[in-house]
């Protein structure tokens, strides 16, 4: 198997890299163009879609739009100074990560339409095996970055099979059907759904709006960038990075609110005033007012979401869905709601990644059966018996205040550190301690514990089946990059397991 000729391609027909890099999202173009500086050649991205772009590929809903500020909302290492507003909008997202790919020449090393059906760990060959829809490679190195809103989730619903219309999620938009005069039935009050009710509400028949929870609403301070600004961030830098500065510090404010709960209620109180400016209906506005402390669930942010609902042709329906039926949705009070169209705006797997279902780590461990019960990693990015595996937006690496680009870039410091020491100290195999996991993870649970997600009263997306937070980090984006702006051997078990390539030799393959 470690057989390789000059190409890279091994006698049993596996084709050979160094690194393999699973998504081409932020986190995976981040990964291949950091390891592109650094020096790193024989790598290779794996996208199973026929584009690059992650999340703001498959977002393409009407409405889609950013609610972190531009200028945060992408790499440090690559500022666009032509953003068009404060907050951008899916596709200006998407055509900035494409032209990231060029900018920094990693298209060579992109795997389109190549999913990533299996990753077995060989603890003999000390590599990874990858079975993917375009053949089987061998990798030392596996970063992941498959991304935690990759994959939609949908409600088991009774009857769903027998509803006659049209049914789709937020994620998987269907451009081919007209909305225009139809009666759409919206499951669902989260992010995807407060941008595309305004959207669509105005050409449609009907909109029923099915609400469980309902969230803390904010007005969203955009507006359009103008073109002196334009010239100005390109004729000097220096003056976007400071704007960029001061909202990353202004965002890091809003964390205080979200880790001690008492302070988030003068945020609440601009909440509720937007609130009761924008609905007027006593019985509507009641529907609509959160019950436990803002923070607990996302915070949203829109200026048109409450007017919308206020139309004559809009109705929230906060009952509950007991099934569907042919024509509609039924909800729990017994009443049917006519629907020729459903839409389902209900998250993603974010607590039971489907990813782990197909990584089998040393002696055959499945990843998935080693988050049975919650998702842990060491500094959310190594997780002990899973050799030589980065993850990329891994357990506790979410952020409720801030960009995750920012969490991404400092998850990337750690990888490049690490793929440094092994080169420089001659070691072939990388994984935490488990000591060192479990430490980290004890010290993420504590500081986790005062948080507004702990003690807001709701139950949230954020929350595993067992009420643990696996998803967010419990602190300021300054604290993580400190502790992973610095790599410590001690927290590692390493071994320099021989191997039939240099460790670290950096072909030139792609």
């Amino acid at each position: 198997m470690d057989a390789r000729d000059s190409t890279g391609v091994g006698n049993d027909g596996e084709t050979d890299v160094d690194i393999a890099v699973i998504g081409a999202g932020f986190g995976g173009l981040g990964a291949a163009i950091r390891l592109r500086q650094a020096g790193w050649r024989d790598f290779v991205v794996f996208e199973a879609a026929d584009d690059i772009g992650g999340t703001w590929r498959d977002n393409s809903y009407p409405g889609c739009a950013c609610d972190v500020p531009s200028h945060l909302y992408s790499f440090s290492f690559a500022p666009n100074p032509m953003w068009s507003n404060t907050y951008s909008g899916q596709r200006e997202i998407w055509d900035y990560l494409r032209s990231c790919v060029d900018r920094f020449g990693i298209r060579p090393h992109l795997r389109l339409a190549t999913a990533v059906r299996e990753l077995t760990w060989d603890d003999a060959g000390g590599r990874w095996h990858i079975d993917t829809s375009a053949g089987r490679y061998t990798a030392r190195v596996v970063i992941s970055a498959a991304g935690p809103l990759s994959d939609p989730a949908l409600p088991d619903l009774p009857g769903l099979a027998s509803f006659t219309g049209t049914v789709f999620h937020s994620a998987r938009w269907r451009h081919d059907h007209d909305l225009t005069g139809r009666r759409v039935a919206v499951v669902g009050t989260g992010a995807s759904a407060i941008q595309i009710v305004p959207e669509i509400a105005p050409e449609v028949e009907r909109l029923t709006l099915f609400q469980r929870t309902p969230a803390w609403v904010i007005p969203r301070r955009s507006r359009p960038i103008r073109r002196g600004e334009h010239r100005l961030f390109r004729a000097v830098p220096l003056t976007q990075k400071t704007i960029r500065t001061a909202v990353f510090w202004a965002r890091e404010w809003f964390a205080v609110g979200f880790l001690r709960p008492r302070l988030m209620r003068p945020a609440q109180k601009i909440a509720a005033k937007h609130l009761a400016d924008q609905v007027p209906d006593r019985s509507l506005r009641a529907k609509l007012t959160p019950d436990y402390t803002m923070g607990c669930k996302r915070v949203l942010i829109s200026n048109t979401y409450y007017p919308t609902l206020a139309r004559d042709n809009v109705e929230v329906v906060t009952s509950g869905i007991r099934e569907i039926g042919p024509r509609g949705v039924i909800s729990a009070d017994g009443v049917e709601h006519d629907a020729d169209t459903i839409i389902f705006g209900t998250g993603f797997h974010v607590t039971d990644v489907p990813i782990a279902k197909h990584v089998h780590g040393r002696n055959g461990q499945l990843l998935a059966d080693a988050w049975h019960e919650t998702m842990t990693a060491y500094l959310g990015t190594t997780v002990a018996g899973f050799p030589n595996l980065f993850l990329l937006l891994g357990p506790n690496t979410g952020l409720g205040h801030n960009s995750v680009v920012l969490m991404i870039e400092a998850q990337l410091k750690q990888v490049l550190k690490a793929l440094d020491h092994l080169k420089r100290n001659g070691f072939h195999t990388i994984e935490p301690t488990e000591r060192a996991q479990r430490e980290f993870v004890a010290r993420v649970d504590a500081k986790m514990r005062p948080t507004v997600w702990m003690q807001g009263g709701c139950r949230s997306w954020y929350l595993d089946p067992g009420g643990r937070n696996s998803t967010l980090w419990p602190g300021f984006v300054p604290s993580f990059r400190r502790l992973l702006g610095r790599f410590r051997p001690a927290a590692y078990v390493m071994s320099k397991a021989p191997v039939a390539a240099p460790v670290g030799a950096n072909r030139s393959g792609a």
